[in-house]
């Protein structure tokens, strides 16, 4: 997968004929995080993992508080961009916010949604005060700095890591180039997100996806998004066992057949 830029901000794409799956990363990632999902994923799927606003070389957004349709604003820019017909679109964490405002604003650009490890949001009110694990997050990162930042949290996002020397290595890294104002832009966002509310309008195909051993965002979270779906789209609930926070690095393979799946029966092909 290679790096592109237009319009201030920067994605990873692999090329493909077939169907378009763009992937929106969390908090704390980058598109990297999606590599080893593509190589699961069928060979002429088209692949597009941006770097959200204010993280790699994408540009921060001009708000100081952003809130997720900012965000989905920026995507709108790059579809526009890219050209992109109807297209699968994916969020994993803080990018099921994101996502989410998304496809309850262009139902007619989305032909599938699918949703991993839930963000559902802390519901504030921009411009308030910052719940304490919010602050927690900026307090930690403006005193440790970048690289003991991520050292200290990236073992959360893996469900035993131990036994996972490479993949925290991986999600380490990935976190140790965070920045500011992105991060902070991205905190805010998460603090006023409310991924349920969003969910009641959605009318588009919705997969939802979580590890049942994640500790960031439980499952509890994603069933909460579920049971706020519209019942009529067609939607599914997948859990994935053994796996936590990360499930596109942990079992890109299971995510991938998941993936999949919905998009053959939303293609009328099951």
């Amino acid at each position: 997968m290679r790096m592109h830029m237009t319009n201030g901000i920067a994605w990873r794409e692999r090329p493909g004929s077939g169907p378009v799956l763009v992937c929106l990363h969390g908090i704390g990632s980058d598109p990297r995080g999606f590599d080893a999902l593509a190589a699961h994923l069928p060979d002429d799927l088209r692949l597009i993992a941006w770097s959200a606003p204010g993280y790699g070389d994408s540009q921060p957004l001009a708000s100081d508080w952003p809130v997720a349709g900012d965000y989905a604003d920026a995507l709108a820019a790059l579809v526009a961009a890219l050209g992109l017909g109807p297209f699968y679109l994916l969020g994993h964490s803080l990018g099921t916010l994101i996502a989410a405002d998304y496809a309850a604003r262009h139902p007619q650009q989305v032909a599938g949604l699918i949703l991993v490890s839930c963000a559902q949001g802390m519901g504030v009110t921009p411009g308030a005060a910052l719940p304490p694990k919010a602050s927690a997050r900026l307090a930690d990162l403006e005193q440790m700095g970048a690289a003991a930042f991520a050292r200290a949290r990236a073992a959360r996002l893996v469900h035993d890591p131990d036994a996972n020397p490479d993949l925290v290595a991986a999600i380490t890294d990935a976190m140790a180039k965070i920045r500011l104002p992105g991060y902070a832009q991205a905190v805010r966002m998460l603090a006023s997100g409310n991924l349920a509310g969003t969910a009641q309008h959605l009318r588009v195909p919705v997969t939802i996806v979580v590890g049942a051993e994640d500790i960031v965002t439980p499952p509890a979270q994603s069933r909460g998004v579920w049971d706020a779906l519209h019942p009529a789209a067609g939607h599914h609930f997948a859990l994935l066992p053994q796996i936590g926070h990360a499930a596109p690095q942990q079992a890109p393979a299971a995510l991938a057949r998941i993936i999949t799946a919905a998009m053959r029966q939303q293609q009328g092909e099951e």
